[in-house]
């Protein structure tokens, strides 16, 4: 996702080595059922769009040193679809999309209506984001301090729960210093201190989208925000917290190159009289108008140029997408590469001629693989970790806070040889 066209908006607020089919119990580990002693402090960094491939190449020197003294995947799978917002509350929920609800960018409940990145009010209404109770609820309904920096949705009361401190979303906010703010969280007076912090950073899948995965201008959004994540890691060092800290590292999805002329009207794909575009880009949500539902149903399902399109349904399997009330219809996919939108805005493109990035492209392939990087007290050092589906994460933060984790689509098992002590199982 592009965050600076919705900045002012948001403001207010296939290698699968688990695909689990069903949820685990929102049992309590042996760790968090017997422990003693508060566990060590989480801190939670999501650098946006930053591909597994974009580590490990001379950019990233601080997270590479990080990644080695720790743990690292080969990559992580991002969820269906491979957006911002799904993917960020999958992360914190352990629920995929369909199950959590925030199931693109863009949605339409037939109870709430639409939910759009320029609408603030909607994406500060709970009602979009209570199907499911990210790890900050949990922690603070158990009496843990939690304080997130502009994570998507911890600018709304969930469940009726904030976190002890959060800031909304401002692109005008550098993030040096909202890394600063953290890390002020993490060493100031021991009783404010957060058990889970979390950040947020959009600049690499910025630049991403604006020139392209291979450009200067990503490696340079690449170098700048590992020099400040280094610099927090300074600071966490000279308040002896570094080694204390549990450091989980993760990004949302990767990010592919479209070609200048890679794109098609969402009109030529379905007319405004035959229906109402829900969600534009790279997978496009179709709700027939009345009277025109029939029509598409039989035009739409199947093979076209650039892309294809399923009855909501009968989606791939391996996606877990389709049953949520909030999924439109008809949904269309577009091919690695390709985007689809609005007509006077796919002309724009043309003109532009420019080369550029999009994501949200079947998760499966490479150039969608997401970041996992993980450091700390609990972490086993010089771990590389095959690749796994980004619901693994919630189960591991609630491990790492002791916490008894909500119903989720995610398991433990998979992290388990990155950490240094054996979990029971449930």
């Amino acid at each position: 996702m592009r965050l600076p066209t919705f900045r002012a908006a948001w403001l207010a607020s296939l290698l699968l080595l688990s695909a689990c089919a069903t949820d685990h119990p929102a049992s309590a580990t042996a760790s968090s059922t017997h422990a003693t002693a508060a566990p060590a402090p989480v801190l939670l960094i999501s650098i946006d769009g930053m591909g597994a491939g974009y580590l490990g190449r001379g950019d990233t020197p601080r997270l590479d040193a990080l990644a080695a003294g720790g743990v690292r995947a080969q990559w992580m799978n991002p969820s269906y679809p491979a957006v911002t917002f799904p993917n960020h509350y999958t992360l914190v929920t352990g629920l995929r999309p369909d199950r959590h609800g925030i199931v693109h960018n863009s949605m339409r409940d037939p109870e709430l209506g639409l939910f759009r990145l320029s609408d603030a009010k909607a994406t500060g209404d709970s009602r979009w984001w209570d199907q499911a109770t990210p790890i900050w609820v949990t922690a603070e309904q158990h009496g843990r301090r939690t304080a997130i920096w502009a994570w998507p949705g911890s600018g709304a009361p969930i469940q009726g729960v904030r976190p002890s401190q959060y800031r909304l979303f401002d692109g005008q906010i550098p993030f040096s210093t909202r890394a600063a703010e953290v890390a002020g969280w993490l060493t100031g007076p021991l009783a404010q201190r957060p058990a889970l912090a979390a950040l947020y950073v959009e600049d690499v899948d910025e630049q991403g989208h604006g020139f392209g995965p291979g450009s200067p201008q990503v490696r340079a959004a690449l170098q700048q925000v590992d020099a400040v994540l280094g610099s927090l890691f300074d600071t966490l060092q000279a308040h002896g917290q570094l080694e204390r800290t549990n450091i989980v590292i993760v990004s949302d999805h990767g990010m592919a190159q479209v070609m200048p002329g890679q794109v098609i009207a969402v009109e030529d794909m379905v007319s405004v009289e035959e229906a109402a575009i829900v969600s534009a880009g790279q997978v496009i949500g179709v709700s027939p108008n009345l009277g025109f539902e029939a029509v598409l149903d039989q035009r739409l399902p199947g093979r076209h140029d650039h892309y294809a399109c399923w009855r909501k349904g009968e989606l791939p399997a391996r996606w877990h997408y389709g049953s949520n009330a909030r999924i439109p219809p008809i949904v269309c996919q577009m091919d690695e590469g390709w985007d689809a939108l609005p007509a006077a805005h796919a002309a724009q493109r043309r003109q532009l001629g420019q080369v550029r990035g999009s994501h949200g492209y079947d998760p499966a392939l490479a150039s969608m693989q997401a970041s996992f990087i993980a450091h700390g007290p609990a972490f086993r050092p010089g771990t590389v970790l095959p690749a796994f589906d980004n619901v693994d994460v919630y189960p591991l933060l609630a491990h790492l806070l002791q916490l008894p984790p909500e119903p989720n689509q995610g398991t433990l098992a998979t992290l388990q040889p990155g950490l240094k002590e054996p979990v029971a199982a449930p």
